[in-house]
């Protein structure tokens, strides 16, 4: 797992990103944990928490810049909330919806009956997300 301010600033060079300042201490705080979600909040949060000078405006477009370049995975879970994914690989998800919290999903989940797409356009992703209450039991 990357730890140096150099390994994040030649993960971004190598995604075609030019590393600034921002970007590799953004990058620093979203990779050197593993694998997680996080919202922009949720980034500018611990950002600000590490005395960390940034907008939440540049917290957004850096988020988005990583997800252009294929560092993030975008994870959309309604029209008001969107997670990023430090694990760019292929899987699914759960949703807590009272805790807000997203998980990965382990193994392969069927997705069957996928509707043709229109003519000239081909399927290139599916993400499925499983919403999740607690049980009270």
């Amino acid at each position: 797992m990357e730890t140096s301010a150099g390994a994040f600033a030649e993960r971004l060079v190598a995604a075609g990103l030019r590393p600034t300042r921002r970007r590799v201490a953004l990058a620093e705080l979203l990779f050197s944990r593993g694998d997680r979600h996080v919202t922009a909040e949720k980034l500018f949060d611990e950002a600000t928490t590490a005395q960390m000078p940034v907008s939440l405006a540049t917290v957004y477009n850096t988020l988005h810049q990583f997800t252009a370049a294929g560092l993030l995975r975008e994870i959309a879970v309604d029209g008001a909330r969107v997670y990023f994914d430090t694990n760019i690989s292929e899987h699914h998800h759960f949703l807590l919806e009272d805790g807000e919290e997203l998980f990965d999903i382990s193994g392969a989940v069927a997705v069957a009956n996928v509707p043709p797409p229109p003519p000239g356009m081909k399927v290139a992703r599916i993400d499925v997300v499983v919403r999740l209450t607690r049980d009270d039991d």
